[in-house]
Protein backbone atom coordinates (compact mmCIF):
# COMPACT_ATOMS: atom_id res chain seq x y z
CA UNK A 1 0.00 0.00 0.00
CA UNK A 2 3.25 2.33 1.02
CA UNK A 3 4.10 2.37 -2.71
CA UNK A 4 0.90 2.67 -4.68
CA UNK A 5 0.46 5.85 -2.06
CA UNK A 6 3.55 6.89 -3.46
CA UNK A 7 3.03 6.33 -6.88
CA UNK A 8 -0.17 8.31 -6.71
CA UNK A 9 1.43 11.19 -4.49
CA UNK A 10 3.94 11.60 -7.44
CA UNK A 11 0.83 12.05 -10.02
CA UNK A 12 -0.59 14.27 -8.14
CA UNK A 13 2.27 16.96 -7.46
CA UNK A 14 0.74 18.32 -10.94
CA UNK A 15 -1.73 20.22 -8.56
CA UNK A 16 1.01 21.75 -7.21
CA UNK A 17 3.27 23.41 -9.87
CA UNK A 18 6.68 25.47 -8.61
CA UNK A 19 7.86 28.79 -8.87
CA UNK A 20 9.39 28.43 -11.93
CA UNK A 21 6.24 26.92 -13.65
CA UNK A 22 3.93 29.66 -11.84
CA UNK A 23 5.86 32.53 -13.20
CA UNK A 24 5.49 30.82 -17.19
CA UNK A 25 1.44 30.32 -16.36
CA UNK A 26 0.74 33.56 -15.16
CA UNK A 27 3.19 35.46 -17.63
CA UNK A 28 1.32 33.71 -20.62
CA UNK A 29 -2.23 34.53 -19.00
CA UNK A 30 -1.35 38.36 -17.97
CA UNK A 31 -0.43 38.71 -21.55
CA UNK A 32 -3.37 37.14 -23.03
CA UNK A 33 -5.71 39.19 -20.93
CA UNK A 34 -3.92 42.35 -21.26
CA UNK A 35 -3.99 41.99 -25.18
CA UNK A 36 -8.14 41.20 -24.50
CA UNK A 37 -8.35 44.71 -22.72
CA UNK A 38 -6.35 46.49 -25.39
CA UNK A 39 -8.63 45.07 -27.94
CA UNK A 40 -12.06 46.24 -26.06
CA UNK A 41 -11.49 49.34 -27.85
CA UNK A 42 -11.57 47.95 -31.16
CA UNK A 43 -13.45 45.19 -31.23
CA UNK A 44 -17.32 44.93 -32.31
CA UNK A 45 -19.31 44.93 -28.74
CA UNK A 46 -21.05 41.96 -30.73
CA UNK A 47 -20.13 39.04 -32.67
CA UNK A 48 -21.71 36.33 -34.24
CA UNK A 49 -19.43 33.08 -34.86
CA UNK A 50 -21.10 29.51 -35.57
CA UNK A 51 -17.82 28.03 -35.06
CA UNK A 52 -17.23 29.21 -31.51
CA UNK A 53 -18.15 27.10 -28.76
CA UNK A 54 -18.41 23.54 -30.51
CA UNK A 55 -14.28 23.99 -30.72
CA UNK A 56 -13.91 22.87 -27.09
CA UNK A 57 -15.45 19.31 -27.70
CA UNK A 58 -12.78 18.97 -30.02
CA UNK A 59 -10.40 19.12 -26.89
CA UNK A 60 -12.40 17.06 -24.43
CA UNK A 61 -11.55 16.62 -20.97
CA UNK A 62 -8.41 13.89 -20.83
CA UNK A 63 -6.06 12.03 -18.33
CA UNK A 64 -3.18 14.12 -20.60
CA UNK A 65 -2.53 17.99 -19.98
CA UNK A 66 -2.36 20.95 -22.62
CA UNK A 67 -0.19 23.47 -22.68
CA UNK A 68 -1.19 27.11 -21.52
CA UNK A 69 -0.74 28.22 -25.59
CA UNK A 70 -3.39 25.68 -26.03
CA UNK A 71 -5.46 26.07 -23.81
CA UNK A 72 -5.78 29.91 -24.08
CA UNK A 73 -6.49 29.19 -27.85
CA UNK A 74 -9.08 27.37 -27.02
CA UNK A 75 -10.59 30.01 -24.63
CA UNK A 76 -9.72 32.56 -27.35
CA UNK A 77 -11.58 30.76 -30.28
CA UNK A 78 -14.10 29.60 -28.32
CA UNK A 79 -15.48 32.11 -25.25
CA UNK A 80 -14.12 35.29 -26.36
CA UNK A 81 -14.18 34.82 -30.64
CA UNK A 82 -18.35 34.95 -30.29
CA UNK A 83 -20.81 36.85 -28.47
CA UNK A 84 -21.17 40.74 -26.54
CA UNK A 85 -18.08 42.17 -24.64
CA UNK A 86 -20.30 43.35 -21.61
CA UNK A 87 -16.55 45.27 -20.95
CA UNK A 88 -16.92 47.30 -23.80
CA UNK A 89 -17.64 51.19 -23.71
CA UNK A 90 -19.91 50.82 -26.32
CA UNK A 91 -21.82 47.84 -24.20
CA UNK A 92 -25.03 49.58 -23.44
CA UNK A 93 -27.88 46.93 -23.31
CA UNK A 94 -29.36 45.29 -19.97
CA UNK A 95 -27.70 46.36 -16.87
CA UNK A 96 -24.00 46.45 -17.74
CA UNK A 97 -20.71 45.12 -15.83
CA UNK A 98 -18.03 46.20 -16.56
CA UNK A 99 -15.55 44.67 -14.81
CA UNK A 100 -12.83 46.40 -12.88
CA UNK A 101 -9.16 45.14 -13.20
CA UNK A 102 -8.29 45.50 -9.64
CA UNK A 103 -10.85 43.47 -8.76
CA UNK A 104 -9.19 40.77 -10.77
CA UNK A 105 -6.21 40.91 -8.72
CA UNK A 106 -8.29 40.95 -5.87
CA UNK A 107 -9.82 37.51 -7.18
CA UNK A 108 -6.43 36.28 -7.87
CA UNK A 109 -5.53 37.01 -4.39
CA UNK A 110 -8.52 34.88 -3.19
CA UNK A 111 -8.10 32.23 -4.79
CA UNK A 112 -4.54 31.91 -4.20
CA UNK A 113 -5.16 32.33 -0.26
CA UNK A 114 -8.15 30.93 -0.30
CA UNK A 115 -10.10 32.45 2.80
CA UNK A 116 -12.89 31.05 4.21
CA UNK A 117 -15.12 34.20 4.41
CA UNK A 118 -18.14 33.07 6.33
CA UNK A 119 -17.27 31.82 9.83
CA UNK A 120 -15.31 34.22 11.86
CA UNK A 121 -12.91 32.04 13.87
CA UNK A 122 -11.90 30.29 10.32
CA UNK A 123 -10.71 33.79 8.72
CA UNK A 124 -11.73 36.98 11.41
CA UNK A 125 -9.82 39.28 8.74
CA UNK A 126 -11.99 38.20 5.57
CA UNK A 127 -15.28 38.46 7.88
CA UNK A 128 -14.35 41.50 8.78
CA UNK A 129 -13.97 42.87 5.44
CA UNK A 130 -17.14 41.52 4.97
CA UNK A 131 -18.68 43.71 7.52
CA UNK A 132 -16.92 47.17 6.78
CA UNK A 133 -17.67 47.45 3.55
CA UNK A 134 -21.62 46.51 4.59
CA UNK A 135 -20.90 48.94 7.68
CA UNK A 136 -19.92 51.18 4.27
CA UNK A 137 -22.56 50.57 2.59
CA UNK A 138 -25.35 51.08 5.87
CA UNK A 139 -23.93 54.48 6.10
CA UNK A 140 -24.12 56.05 2.53
CA UNK A 141 -27.81 54.54 2.39
CA UNK A 142 -28.38 56.24 5.93
CA UNK A 143 -29.45 52.84 7.56
CA UNK A 144 -28.45 52.81 11.28
CA UNK A 145 -25.71 50.56 12.93
CA UNK A 146 -27.89 47.92 14.24
CA UNK A 147 -28.04 47.06 10.52
CA UNK A 148 -26.55 43.57 9.09
CA UNK A 149 -26.12 42.23 5.93
CA UNK A 150 -24.31 39.66 3.76
CA UNK A 151 -22.30 39.85 0.70
CA UNK A 152 -24.30 37.50 -1.99
CA UNK A 153 -23.66 36.89 -5.45
CA UNK A 154 -26.31 39.26 -6.68
CA UNK A 155 -29.68 40.60 -6.54
CA UNK A 156 -31.58 37.02 -6.71
CA UNK A 157 -30.12 35.77 -3.80
CA UNK A 158 -30.54 39.26 -1.78
CA UNK A 159 -33.96 39.55 -2.76
CA UNK A 160 -34.50 35.97 -1.39
CA UNK A 161 -32.93 36.95 1.74
CA UNK A 162 -35.02 40.27 2.03
CA UNK A 163 -37.90 38.35 1.39
CA UNK A 164 -37.25 35.54 3.57
CA UNK A 165 -36.48 38.03 6.41
CA UNK A 166 -39.38 40.13 5.73
CA UNK A 167 -41.55 36.64 6.02
CA UNK A 168 -40.32 35.89 9.33
CA UNK A 169 -40.31 39.51 10.88
CA UNK A 170 -44.06 39.82 9.99
CA UNK A 171 -44.95 36.74 11.65
CA UNK A 172 -46.57 35.01 8.51
CA UNK A 173 -47.03 31.31 9.06
CA UNK A 174 -47.79 28.48 6.11
CA UNK A 175 -51.44 29.14 7.09
CA UNK A 176 -51.55 32.80 6.01
CA UNK A 177 -49.66 32.52 3.15
CA UNK A 178 -52.76 32.17 0.81
CA UNK A 179 -54.35 35.65 2.34
CA UNK A 180 -50.79 37.28 2.26
CA UNK A 181 -50.28 40.02 -0.35
CA UNK A 182 -47.92 41.37 -1.61
CA UNK A 183 -47.62 44.87 -3.46
CA UNK A 184 -45.13 45.14 -6.63
CA UNK A 185 -45.77 46.41 -10.00
CA UNK A 186 -45.38 45.37 -13.23
CA UNK A 187 -41.53 46.53 -13.66
CA UNK A 188 -40.62 44.69 -10.61
CA UNK A 189 -37.72 42.21 -11.60
CA UNK A 190 -38.50 39.13 -12.05
CA UNK A 191 -36.53 37.88 -9.35
CA UNK A 192 -39.08 38.80 -6.57
CA UNK A 193 -41.44 36.51 -8.39
CA UNK A 194 -39.00 33.82 -8.09
CA UNK A 195 -37.82 34.47 -4.73
CA UNK A 196 -41.41 34.41 -3.15
CA UNK A 197 -41.64 30.99 -5.01
CA UNK A 198 -38.60 29.78 -3.29
CA UNK A 199 -39.40 31.33 -0.19
CA UNK A 200 -43.20 29.43 0.03
CA UNK A 201 -45.06 31.86 -1.14
CA UNK A 202 -46.48 31.05 -3.89
CA UNK A 203 -49.60 31.32 -2.88
CA UNK A 204 -49.55 34.41 -1.76
CA UNK A 205 -51.38 37.22 -3.67
CA UNK A 206 -49.35 39.53 -5.87
CA UNK A 207 -50.69 42.84 -6.03
CA UNK A 208 -49.99 44.83 -9.10
CA UNK A 209 -50.18 48.58 -8.44
CA UNK A 210 -50.74 51.25 -11.21
CA UNK A 211 -47.64 53.19 -12.64
CA UNK A 212 -47.57 56.77 -12.73
CA UNK A 213 -46.71 58.10 -16.27
CA UNK A 214 -42.81 58.27 -15.75
CA UNK A 215 -43.35 54.28 -14.76
CA UNK A 216 -43.08 54.49 -11.08
CA UNK A 217 -45.53 53.09 -8.49
CA UNK A 218 -48.46 55.17 -7.70
CA UNK A 219 -48.45 56.18 -4.15
CA UNK A 220 -51.97 56.91 -3.99
CA UNK A 221 -53.16 53.94 -5.85
CA UNK A 222 -51.05 52.22 -3.37
CA UNK A 223 -52.71 53.00 -0.60
CA UNK A 224 -55.72 52.27 -1.90
CA UNK A 225 -55.34 49.11 -2.75
CA UNK A 226 -53.82 48.48 1.41
CA UNK A 227 -57.19 49.69 2.65
CA UNK A 228 -59.32 47.57 0.38
CA UNK A 229 -57.41 44.40 1.17
CA UNK A 230 -57.53 44.97 4.74
CA UNK A 231 -61.67 45.24 4.42
CA UNK A 232 -61.61 42.35 2.75
CA UNK A 233 -59.58 40.44 5.87
CA UNK A 234 -56.22 39.81 3.93
CA UNK A 235 -52.57 40.23 5.06
CA UNK A 236 -51.59 43.26 3.64
CA UNK A 237 -47.24 41.92 4.60
CA UNK A 238 -44.78 43.72 2.16
CA UNK A 239 -44.03 45.83 -0.44
CA UNK A 240 -41.72 46.18 -2.99
CA UNK A 241 -40.59 48.94 -4.14
CA UNK A 242 -37.83 49.52 -7.17
CA UNK A 243 -34.86 51.73 -6.75
CA UNK A 244 -33.95 51.53 -11.08
CA UNK A 245 -36.37 49.42 -12.81
CA UNK A 246 -34.96 47.10 -15.71
CA UNK A 247 -37.05 48.55 -17.83
CA UNK A 248 -36.99 52.00 -17.83
CA UNK A 249 -34.41 52.82 -14.84
CA UNK A 250 -37.43 54.56 -12.79
CA UNK A 251 -36.96 55.17 -9.41
CA UNK A 252 -40.13 54.55 -7.36
CA UNK A 253 -41.20 57.65 -4.59
CA UNK A 254 -39.49 55.98 -1.49
CA UNK A 255 -40.18 58.41 0.64
CA UNK A 256 -43.97 58.12 0.28
CA UNK A 257 -43.84 54.70 0.01
CA UNK A 258 -41.72 54.49 3.25
CA UNK A 259 -44.93 56.76 4.87
CA UNK A 260 -47.37 54.42 3.49
CA UNK A 261 -45.35 50.90 5.42
CA UNK A 262 -44.98 52.70 8.40
CA UNK A 263 -48.58 53.59 8.58
CA UNK A 264 -50.11 49.95 8.05
CA UNK A 265 -47.52 48.20 9.56
CA UNK A 266 -45.89 46.68 6.39
CA UNK A 267 -42.00 45.65 5.34
CA UNK A 268 -40.67 48.22 2.36
CA UNK A 269 -38.17 46.33 0.66
CA UNK A 270 -36.06 48.32 -1.91
CA UNK A 271 -34.73 46.18 -4.92
CA UNK A 272 -31.98 48.73 -6.21
CA UNK A 273 -29.34 46.08 -7.55
CA UNK A 274 -29.55 48.64 -10.42
CA UNK A 275 -29.99 51.75 -8.99
CA UNK A 276 -29.02 51.83 -4.94
CA UNK A 277 -25.05 52.75 -5.67
CA UNK A 278 -26.00 56.23 -7.19
CA UNK A 279 -26.63 57.02 -3.92
CA UNK A 280 -23.12 57.67 -3.86
CA UNK A 281 -23.23 60.69 -5.61
CA UNK A 282 -24.74 64.06 -5.03
CA UNK A 283 -27.82 63.41 -8.14
CA UNK A 284 -28.24 60.09 -7.48
CA UNK A 285 -29.04 60.74 -3.65
CA UNK A 286 -31.46 63.42 -4.71
CA UNK A 287 -33.52 60.33 -6.61
CA UNK A 288 -32.93 58.18 -3.84
CA UNK A 289 -34.22 60.07 -0.89
CA UNK A 290 -36.31 57.98 1.25
CA UNK A 291 -34.37 55.08 0.38
CA UNK A 292 -33.13 55.23 3.95
CA UNK A 293 -36.24 54.59 5.08
CA UNK A 294 -37.21 51.40 4.19
CA UNK A 295 -36.80 48.04 6.01
CA UNK A 296 -34.23 46.29 3.40
CA UNK A 297 -32.03 46.73 0.53
CA UNK A 298 -30.30 45.32 -2.03
CA UNK A 299 -27.57 46.68 -4.41
CA UNK A 300 -25.27 44.30 -7.16
CA UNK A 301 -21.93 46.11 -6.50
CA UNK A 302 -21.42 43.78 -10.35
CA UNK A 303 -23.53 46.74 -11.91
CA UNK A 304 -22.99 50.37 -10.02
CA UNK A 305 -20.08 49.76 -8.95
CA UNK A 306 -18.21 48.26 -11.42
CA UNK A 307 -16.83 44.98 -10.36
CA UNK A 308 -16.90 41.34 -12.20
CA UNK A 309 -20.28 39.03 -12.06
CA UNK A 310 -21.18 37.48 -9.00
CA UNK A 311 -21.30 40.48 -6.57
CA UNK A 312 -24.37 41.51 -4.70
CA UNK A 313 -24.84 43.03 -1.40
CA UNK A 314 -28.23 43.36 1.12
CA UNK A 315 -29.08 45.42 4.20
CA UNK A 316 -31.90 44.34 6.39
CA UNK A 317 -32.35 47.66 9.17
CA UNK A 318 -33.33 46.00 12.01
CA UNK A 319 -29.95 43.31 12.01
CA UNK A 320 -31.90 40.82 14.59
CA UNK A 321 -34.56 40.09 12.59
CA UNK A 322 -32.29 38.86 9.56
CA UNK A 323 -29.83 36.71 12.29
CA UNK A 324 -33.68 34.98 13.66
CA UNK A 325 -34.16 34.04 10.33
CA UNK A 326 -30.77 32.59 9.50
CA UNK A 327 -29.29 31.57 12.21
CA UNK A 328 -28.68 27.51 13.03
CA UNK A 329 -26.33 25.22 14.53
CA UNK A 330 -24.58 22.00 13.56
CA UNK A 331 -22.86 19.61 15.35
CA UNK A 332 -19.61 19.45 13.15
CA UNK A 333 -19.14 23.16 13.52
CA UNK A 334 -19.29 23.18 16.99
CA UNK A 335 -15.02 24.26 16.83
CA UNK A 336 -16.42 27.30 15.06
CA UNK A 337 -18.60 28.08 18.93
CA UNK A 338 -15.73 27.23 21.18
CA UNK A 339 -13.28 29.22 19.00
CA UNK A 340 -14.78 32.41 18.08
CA UNK A 341 -15.93 35.36 20.74
CA UNK A 342 -19.40 35.09 22.04
CA UNK A 343 -19.81 38.25 20.56
CA UNK A 344 -18.85 37.45 17.11
CA UNK A 345 -21.92 36.54 14.48
CA UNK A 346 -20.72 34.85 11.74
CA UNK A 347 -21.84 35.48 8.01
CA UNK A 348 -23.09 31.60 7.69
CA UNK A 349 -25.51 32.95 10.36
CA UNK A 350 -26.75 35.84 8.16
CA UNK A 351 -27.48 34.35 4.66
CA UNK A 352 -28.18 30.88 3.20
CA UNK A 353 -24.63 30.33 2.10
CA UNK A 354 -21.98 28.48 4.21
CA UNK A 355 -19.02 28.29 1.81
CA UNK A 356 -19.07 30.69 -0.93
CA UNK A 357 -16.08 33.11 -2.42
CA UNK A 358 -14.03 35.49 -0.59
CA UNK A 359 -15.87 37.93 -2.61
CA UNK A 360 -15.40 41.13 0.17
CA UNK A 361 -11.78 41.41 -1.40
CA UNK A 362 -12.97 42.29 -5.04
CA UNK A 363 -14.62 45.54 -3.87
CA UNK A 364 -12.10 45.79 -0.92
CA UNK A 365 -9.32 46.17 -3.54
CA UNK A 366 -10.63 48.63 -6.17
CA UNK A 367 -11.83 50.61 -3.25
CA UNK A 368 -8.69 51.24 -1.86
CA UNK A 369 -6.18 51.46 -4.31
CA UNK A 370 -8.71 53.64 -6.58
CA UNK A 371 -10.41 55.72 -3.76
CA UNK A 372 -14.27 56.80 -3.88
CA UNK A 373 -13.90 60.04 -6.16
CA UNK A 374 -13.34 58.06 -9.14
CA UNK A 375 -16.45 56.10 -8.51
CA UNK A 376 -18.72 59.19 -7.32
CA UNK A 377 -17.48 60.73 -11.02
CA UNK A 378 -18.58 57.86 -12.52
CA UNK A 379 -22.12 57.51 -11.70
CA UNK A 380 -22.56 60.89 -12.09
CA UNK A 381 -21.03 60.69 -15.55
CA UNK A 382 -23.18 57.90 -16.87
CA UNK A 383 -26.59 59.93 -15.21
CA UNK A 384 -25.86 62.65 -17.02
CA UNK A 385 -24.91 60.75 -20.08
CA UNK A 386 -28.50 59.31 -20.07
CA UNK A 387 -29.62 62.69 -20.08
CA UNK A 388 -27.61 64.28 -22.86
CA UNK A 389 -28.19 61.13 -25.01
CA UNK A 390 -32.22 61.86 -23.92
CA UNK A 391 -32.23 65.54 -25.52
CA UNK A 392 -29.97 64.66 -28.05
CA UNK A 393 -32.61 62.18 -29.14
CA UNK A 394 -35.65 64.41 -28.58
CA UNK A 395 -34.16 67.00 -31.26
CA UNK A 396 -33.94 64.38 -34.00
CA UNK A 397 -36.89 63.83 -36.19
CA UNK A 398 -39.17 60.60 -35.85
CA UNK A 399 -37.66 59.82 -32.42
CA UNK A 400 -40.50 59.32 -29.72
CA UNK A 401 -38.18 59.00 -26.01
CA UNK A 402 -39.60 58.30 -22.80
CA UNK A 403 -39.59 60.22 -19.39
CA UNK A 404 -36.45 61.94 -18.58
CA UNK A 405 -34.25 59.44 -16.78
CA UNK A 406 -34.41 58.81 -13.48
CA UNK A 407 -30.94 57.10 -13.36
CA UNK A 408 -29.06 56.13 -16.63
CA UNK A 409 -31.53 54.11 -19.27
CA UNK A 410 -33.30 55.92 -21.40
CA UNK A 411 -36.52 54.05 -23.20
CA UNK A 412 -37.21 54.64 -27.40
CA UNK A 413 -38.85 54.61 -30.68
CA UNK A 414 -38.63 55.67 -33.87
CA UNK A 415 -42.14 56.19 -35.20
CA UNK A 416 -42.13 55.95 -39.16
CA UNK A 417 -44.26 57.58 -41.71
CA UNK A 418 -45.56 54.32 -42.91
CA UNK A 419 -46.02 51.09 -41.95
CA UNK A 420 -45.37 49.02 -38.52
CA UNK A 421 -44.14 50.95 -35.71
CA UNK A 422 -43.28 47.30 -33.55
CA UNK A 423 -41.72 46.05 -36.76
CA UNK A 424 -39.40 49.10 -37.63
CA UNK A 425 -37.83 48.97 -34.12
CA UNK A 426 -37.53 45.28 -34.52
CA UNK A 427 -35.46 45.73 -37.36
CA UNK A 428 -33.97 48.89 -36.47
CA UNK A 429 -32.32 46.92 -33.04
CA UNK A 430 -31.08 44.49 -34.92
CA UNK A 431 -29.60 46.39 -37.63
CA UNK A 432 -27.43 48.27 -34.58
CA UNK A 433 -26.78 45.30 -32.90
CA UNK A 434 -25.32 43.47 -36.05
CA UNK A 435 -23.34 46.60 -36.92
CA UNK A 436 -21.49 45.54 -33.92
CA UNK A 437 -19.96 49.64 -32.84
CA UNK A 438 -22.59 49.79 -30.23
CA UNK A 439 -25.56 47.37 -28.51
CA UNK A 440 -28.42 48.36 -26.97
CA UNK A 441 -31.61 46.09 -25.94
CA UNK A 442 -35.45 46.52 -26.52
CA UNK A 443 -37.94 45.25 -24.14
CA UNK A 444 -41.76 45.86 -24.32
CA UNK A 445 -43.50 48.88 -22.57
CA UNK A 446 -47.46 49.33 -22.22
CA UNK A 447 -46.95 46.43 -25.57
CA UNK A 448 -45.21 48.36 -28.03
CA UNK A 449 -41.51 47.42 -28.75
CA UNK A 450 -39.05 49.41 -26.97
CA UNK A 451 -35.66 50.31 -27.46
CA UNK A 452 -33.81 50.97 -24.51
CA UNK A 453 -30.08 52.59 -23.97
CA UNK A 454 -28.53 51.35 -20.78
CA UNK A 455 -25.31 53.55 -19.50
CA UNK A 456 -23.61 51.88 -16.38
CA UNK A 457 -20.16 50.88 -18.25
CA UNK A 458 -17.01 52.68 -16.64
CA UNK A 459 -15.71 52.65 -20.12
CA UNK A 460 -18.69 54.24 -21.44
CA UNK A 461 -18.57 58.11 -22.13
CA UNK A 462 -19.58 60.90 -24.06
CA UNK A 463 -17.95 59.72 -27.22
CA UNK A 464 -20.08 56.64 -27.39
CA UNK A 465 -23.14 58.90 -27.01
CA UNK A 466 -22.46 60.35 -29.73
CA UNK A 467 -21.38 57.49 -31.65
CA UNK A 468 -25.24 55.60 -31.09
CA UNK A 469 -26.82 58.86 -32.23
CA UNK A 470 -24.84 58.58 -35.39
CA UNK A 471 -25.13 54.68 -36.26
CA UNK A 472 -29.44 55.20 -35.35
CA UNK A 473 -29.64 57.85 -37.53
CA UNK A 474 -27.27 55.86 -40.04
CA UNK A 475 -29.74 52.77 -39.52
CA UNK A 476 -32.93 54.40 -39.62
CA UNK A 477 -31.98 55.93 -43.03
CA UNK A 478 -31.08 52.43 -44.48
CA UNK A 479 -33.62 50.88 -43.40
CA UNK A 480 -36.20 53.56 -44.69
CA UNK A 481 -34.85 53.30 -48.12
CA UNK A 482 -35.51 49.46 -48.36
Amino acid sequence: MRDQIKRLEELSRALDPNAAERGQWLQKVVQYTDSFLEQLKSVPVYRSNPEAGPGLFDAPISEDPLDMDRVLGLIRDNIDAAGVHVGSGGWLAYIPGSGLYASALADYIAAITNRYPTIYFASPGAVSMDRLLLAWMAEWIGYPKESAGDMTSGGSISNLIGIVTARDAQGLQAKDFSKAVVYLSQQTHHSVDKALRIAGLGEAIKRQVPLDERYRMNPAALEREILRDKKAGLIPWLIISSAGTTDTGAVDPLAAMAEIARAHKLWLHVDGAYGAAFALCAEGRKVLQGIERSDSVVMDPHKGLFIPFGSGMVLIRDGRKLLKSFYYEAAYLQDSEVLASPDEVSPCDLSPELTRHFRALRLWLPLKLIGLAPFRAALEEKMLLARYFHGRLRELDGFWVGPEPDLSIVVFRYIPKHGNVDAFNQRLAKAVQEDGRVFISSTLIDGKFTLRMAALNFRTHLDRMDLLIQVLREKVKEIEKE
